[in-house]
């Protein structure tokens, strides 16, 4: 796990000692550096970071107006000199304060409360994130498949094969009434055969995917649909 930082110090010696403690930490990356608060600003309203550390006193806008100004302001650790800020800071939710002259361990304590903030949060995302799943009618009994582990459906005279990463699924379903309830952002028809998941296409050439060991054609009526929809899915370079 990686944590992009930003920092904001208007003092050029401890903006160096505060870069080099974040490169000295393994799970910290210096996303960006900035010796003023405005500069600081412009950057934060179009870009996003897992944690800003900050500096209080600085011209024309200090510290605590710069996250003020913030609509979603990021996580952040307060850098000061001065002890007479850390009420106003705690008041806007900041992880830590850092008193200086502060030493590489208390850095430590402060950046180790945010990876495990961090940790707890992705946790649980994973807990509540729910897969979504489909049905399917076979000859004996109806399967529920998670739309994740479907690689591709393939057409077999009067069956379909739902091809998924644990197994082969065989359906009487006809390829419309299957590509209705696939969504079609993540799954799309590139042959009279063959439905695709997008996101588990290895590579793509001369008209032929290539999912696991399978390679599946491209057929010119469904050629143009299948790369608007790739576009779309993904950015194509």
């Amino acid at each position: 796990m990686q944590i992009n930082c930003i920092t904001v110090e208007d003092e050029p010696m401890a903006l160096e000692k505060l870069n080099g403690f974040i490169k000295d930490t393994p799970f910290l990356s210096l996303q960006a550096s900035f010796d003023n608060s405005l500069d600081a600003l412009n950057y934060l309203t179009t870009n996003s970071t897992g944690l800003l550390f900050l500096d209080i006193q600085m011209d024309k806008l200090n510290g605590i107006q710069l996250l003020e100004s913030l609509p979603d302001a990021p996580p952040a650790i307060i850098t000061s000199a001065y002890d007479q800020y850390a009420l106003k800071g705690y008041e806007l939710k900041v992880l830590d304060y850092l008193l200086k002259p502060y030493s590489f361990e208390r850095f430590l304590q402060a950046v180790n409360k945010v990876r495990e903030m961090t940790v707890k949060n992705e946790s649980k995302q994973k807990k509540d994130k729910v897969p979504e799943i489909i049905f399917i009618r076979t000859a004996y009994q109806i399967e529920r498949v998670v739309l994740s582990e479907i690689l591709y459906v393939e057409g077999m005279k009067d069956y379909l094969g739902i091809v998924t990463t644990r197994k082969r699924i065989m359906c009487l379903q006809n390829f419309n009434a299957i590509f209705s309830i696939l969504p079609e952002k993540d799954f799309v028809r590139v042959h009279k055969s063959y439905i695709v998941s997008l996101d588990n296409i290895e590579s793509i050439s001369r008209q032929r995917i290539k999912i696991g060991n399978k390679l599946i054609p491209v057929s010119d009526s469904y050629s143009k649909a299948f790369f608007t929809a790739l576009k779309k899915y993904r950015r194509v370079l």
